[in-house]
């Protein structure tokens, strides 16, 4: 399992990776917590939230969980601990681009993330 410190260098360097207008209206920037999220239809735990674009009172930004990480990843090192980040952080960054640019339809990051939702759900109606 990674530390703390390491997670924050991995996160500052994949953020070093992104173009300065992704941060566009990211007014409240990127924050890890050292929080272990479910999400809320979660049916055990076996799910975990890595990452969440928010918007709160018009400040949009992005949590990274790092205690959902640490659950799902326990034996991450360095590398792969990039490699997943890189990936949660695009995800993360692709729902405020959309979010900015208007986009909602089907083919969109919201869209999709339902349609994994209702698949997950579907596996659990039927091992009930």
């Amino acid at each position: 399992m990674i530390t703390l410190d390491e997670y924050n260098r991995i996160v500052s360097e994949l953020l070093d990776e992104l173009p300065e207008q992704f941060f566009r209206e990211l007014s409240g920037g990127v924050i890890v917590s050292e929080a272990m999220v479910y999400p809320d239809y979660a049916r055990g735990d076996d799910l975990y939230t890595m990452g969440q674009y928010q918007i709160l009172s018009g400040m949009r930004q992005i949590v990274l969980y790092k205690g959902s990480f640490d659950r799902a990843y326990p034996r991450a090192d360095a590398a792969e601990a990039r490699r997943r980040l890189r990936g949660i952080l695009r995800h993360e960054f692709r729902h405020h681009l959309e979010f900015l640019g208007g986009v909602h339809n089907s083919s969109s990051l919201e869209a999709e993330d339902e349609r994994r939702k209702q698949a997950y759900l579907s596996r659990h109606e039927t091992d009930a």
